[in-house]
């Protein structure tokens, strides 16, 4: 029985229509209205499953305007079901303007969930689920994606992004000129007939792409950022405060980044620095 005046988000497949909830196909047959990012391909899925309830689209480019009427129809009494193409609306999809305003005028929001492409891609990855960041698609223009994935190069998660498969190999290159050799996923065609896992190193996957071009849209899955330790004994700490010194910095700012750039006390820096002197 579904609550009157409530929005339902409703999580639909993206890729094998079998995916879908017994819950979230029961709530499309029950509310007064569906909201659909495009009609056309949601019609498909509802009447694969018999659904003929009426629909209005909801796309990015009518979202401000149309979240105003879905909600005065809410604040009637009706009920609406927001779907997207594929996976949960709101996830790099049309949505959170709807919700956003729904809470602004107390009206209920209710969640089902369902299938989702970036955690399905990670977890097929292989990679560290532990710590993860998603960061949806990436700007499409060289200079923008560059600078987005400069700011995101040291950061100790897994990291999720989506990319449409034109994009794919100069995505690929700018991740490689980022954030270095790296292990990556590429996940394609998910949940589908011909679903694939490619893994490798950057450069490896940039490379197989560029001589095969990849065709659906894909989900990127890196491995998180390991800071690697620098080598390096009393002989070597000292030159780097001598050279930090010579870059204008005091001696005990130079002593105290050294320790910690090689994770050591900063007495122990000052001891190779007095045995240095002693022995000249």
């Amino acid at each position: 029985m579904l609550a009157k005046g409530t929005l339902y988000v409703c999580a639909t497949p993206i890729g094998n229509l079998g995916d879908i909830t017994l819950r979230v196909l029961d709530t499309l047959r029950e509310v007064d209205l569906i909201a659909a990012e495009d009609t056309r391909h949601s019609r498909k899925l509802l009447q694969h499953y018999q659904i003929d309830t009426r629909m209005t689209s909801y796309h990015e480019h009518n979202e401000k305007k149309k979240s105003l009427e879905l909600v005065e129809k809410l604040k009637s009494g009706q009920t609406i079901a927001l779907i997207s193409d594929a996976g949960l609306p709101g996830i790099s999809d049309p949505g959170c303007e709807l919700i956003r305003l729904c809470y602004a005028e107390d009206i209920p929001v209710d969640v089902l969930p369902g299938p989702n492409a970036a955690l399905t891609a990670l977890v097929l990855s292989g990679m560290p689920t532990e710590h993860f960041a998603f960061h949806g698609f990436l700007p499409a223009t060289t200079g923008a994606r560059k600078k987005h994935l400069e700011q995101l190069a040291n950061l100790p998660q897994t990291q999720i992004f989506y990319e449409a498969p034109h994009r794919l190999v100069a995505t690929l290159q700018g991740i490689l000129e980022c954030f270095g050799e790296r292990d990556v996923a590429v996940v394609r065609e998910l949940t589908k007939l011909h679903q694939q896992v490619h893994k490798g190193t950057v450069s490896e996957l940039k490379e197989a792409f560029e001589l095969t071009a990849p065709r659906g849209e894909c989900c990127i899955v890196i491995a998180p950022y390991i800071p690697i330790k620098p080598v390096g004994g009393p002989e070597q700490w000292c030159q780097e405060v001598n050279d930090g010194i010579r870059r204008g910095l005091g001696k005990k700012e130079a002593m105290k980044e050294v320790a910690r750039r090689y994770e050591v006390r900063k007495s122990e820096v000052y001891k190779a620095l007095l045995d240095e002197e002693t022995s000249c």
